[in-house]
């Protein structure tokens, strides 16, 4: 399936992911410039952070207290619908997604 990030400066990349992996995953295996997923998806650096500004209250579920206290981490602004990528999993529900990197990330 297909799934949209977006840049700071508003190019919006699309990539192929496999439903079950993690958005992060998708990033990186696409060369999607600005998620640099230090940790490798452990929740434990923040340099995957996106806003899913698009996105309806509950279609990434919920946060868990370890992503939260990350995300107070992150180099970029925390908004209300800060997300770790690497704990998004590409499924159905994101068909219509778009993920926004963060201007200034690292």
């Amino acid at each position: 399936m297909t799934i949209k990030f977006e840049t700071s400066g508003g190019e919006q990349i699309e990539v192929q992911a496999r439903p079950g992996v993690s958005v992060m995953e998708a990033a990186v295996m696409n060369n999607v410039g600005g998620i640099e997923a230090e940790c490798g998806g452990a929740c434990i650096c923040a340099t995957c952070h996106v806003y899913c500004d698009n996105l309806e209250d509950g279609t990434v579920g919920e946060m868990s207290s370890e992503e939260d206290d990350m995300l107070d981490m992150a180099s970029a602004e925390r908004r209300p619908t800060s997300r770790l990528s690497c704990q998004l999993r590409v499924s159905e529900k994101l068909k219509d997604a778009v993920f926004i990197i963060p201007e200034n990330q690292f």
